[in-house]
This record gives C-alpha cells, structure tokens and sequence, in this order.
C-alpha cells in the first residue's frame, strides 16, 4: 500500500486562479491565528461605520415629521378655522376641557365624595351574555 506524503496538498497557483480567490485563501490560512483582528475588529468598524451613516437618515426622518406636526401661526389657524378673529378657539377645542370644565373645580368635588362609604353592586349584562356566575 502506497504511503501518504506529510506535506499538506497545496493547489499550484495558475493564471486561472484569480487575485480574489489567493486573498480569500491567504485569509482563511492566518484567521485561525489571529481572530479577533482578522474578524472581530472589522466587524466593530462597520457597526460604528454603520451607525455614524444612518445618523442623518434618522435626522431627515424627525424633521420630515417635526414638519408634519410643526405649529401653527395666528394667521394659519385663522384661516383654517381653528381660532376666530378674536383669537379665541374656534370649532376644535380640546373636548377634555369641555367635559371637566376647570380642574379645580374636578378636584374639590372629588375631594368632597366619601370614598371609605360604598358598596360593590354587580353591572346588569345584556340577554345571552355569561354573568360569570358559576
């Protein structure tokens, strides 16, 4: 039986054999010896890269919606009919406020109710609804 030789099969470099092909093997051969600088550093780079080239796309992003929700002048708002001439508001205002009236008032009255005093009392539930009694 024939014996194998020690040396490692290396292929014979030939024209054919392109320059991307011998840097990927040269790159593959000194890997194993030097990780994280052939591997790890390189990866670091393009995430910080990465990050610094997205920073004025997310910039472009909260302006184009700060654009969107940007305030309107006096004359905007008159003209839309959001406030009259007067500057008072016009057809849209706040429909919490509406609702409360003065926050001061919303306190004092729930101040004034006895919260210790009260008695649990089961919601009616519509025909065909389950009670969740058992």
């Amino acid at each position: 039986m024939p014996v194998f030789q020690a040396k490692t099969f290396r292929r014979a470099t030939t024209a054919s054999s392109t320059i991307g092909e011998r840097i990927g093997a040269s790159y593959r051969a000194r890997l194993p010896r030097h990780p994280f600088l052939l591997f790890g550093f390189p990866f670091i780079i393009i995430i910080v890269a990465g990050s610094f080239a997205l920073t004025p796309a997310a910039a472009l992003r909260y302006e184009r919606h700060d654009r969107k929700v940007k305030q309107l002048s006096q004359e905007e708002a008159i003209s839309l009919g959001l406030k009259g001439p007067d500057g008072e508001e016009g057809i849209k205002r706040n429909p919490r406020r509406r609702i409360l009236g003065d926050e001061r008032e919303e306190y004092y009255r729930l101040m004034a109710k006895d919260l210790d005093d009260w008695e649990q009392t089961r919601v009616q539930r519509f025909k065909g609804e389950p009670d969740g009694k058992l």
